[in-house]
C-alpha cells in the first residue's frame, strides 16, 4: 500500500517524530511504500475560505451564485503544493501529532484543513493516528477530531497510539505502533 505519514512535531528527535519513524520502519519492512513528511518544517497557511477552489477559479465569492463547481485548485501557492500530489496517491494516511492543547497540533491541522479544496483525498481508504503528550488525559479532543475526519472522508479508522511522558520511546509503545501497522 502507498502510505503517507504527516509528522507534525517541530522537534526532529521528539517523541512524535520517533513514533512516526517507527511506523515508517515497520510498514516499510512489511513491504509497503511509505513517505514521511515533516509538515512542521513546511510553510502551509490555513484555508482562506475564499471559495476560489469551489467557484471555478473566481476569487470574489460574494458575487457568485451556485454550489461546489470549481476546479479544486487552491489559490494559495505555498508548501501545500508539495502535499497535494502525495495526498492524491496515498491509500493510507497517518497523522503523527504532538498534543499541546487538547487537540491535533496546528502543524497537522493546516494540511488537513487545506484538503477542503478537493473535499477528501481521492485514494485514502484507511487512517491512523500517532500522538504524544507530556500530560495524561489530554487526548479526547484529538481522538474525537480524528474520528470525525475519518467519518467525513469515509475512510477506515485504524485506531491510534498515544504515549504520555512515561510511555515515550519505550519498547511497549514501539510494539503498539507495530500492531497498528499490522492493521493495514
Amino acid at each position: 500500500m502507498n502510505i503517507l505519514i504527516l509528522q507534525g512535531s517541530p522537534r526532529a528527535n521528539g517523541n512524535t517524530a520517533w513514533m512516526a519513524e517507527e511506523y515508517k520502519k515497520a510498514a516499510s519492512a512489511a513491504g509497503h511504500q511509505v513517505t514521511l513528511v515533516n509538515v512542521s518544517k513546511k510553510k502551509i497557511a490555513g484555508c482562506l475560505a475564499c471559495e476560489y477552489c469551489h467557484k471555478g477559479g473566481v476569487h470574489d465569492v460574494d458575487n457568485i451564485e451556485g454550489g461546489h463547481q470549481g476546479n479544486g485548485a487552491c489559490i494559495q501557492k505555498d508548501d501545500m503544493q508539495e502535499l497535494y500530489p502525495l495526498m492524491a496517491e496515498a491509500e493510507v494516511l497517518v497523522l503523527a501529532a504532538p498534543i499541546y492543547y487538547f487537540t491535533l497540533c496546528a502543524q497537522i491541522q493546516a494540511p488537513v484543513q487545506r484538503m477542503y479544496c478537493v473535499n477528501a483525498p481521492a485514494k485514502v481508504k484507511k487512517m491512523a493516528l500517532l500522538m504524544s503528550s507530556y500530560s495524561p488525559g489530554v487526548y479526547d479532543g484529538a481522538i474525537a477530531e480524528f474520528r470525525d475526519i475519518c467519518n467525513y472522508w469515509k475512510v477506515e479508522n485504524m485506531g491510534y497510539v498515544s504515549a504520555k511522558i512515561d510511555e515515550q520511546k519505550t519498547e511497549e509503545t514501539k510494539q503498539k505502533v507495530i500492531e497498528l501497522v499490522g492493521k493495514l
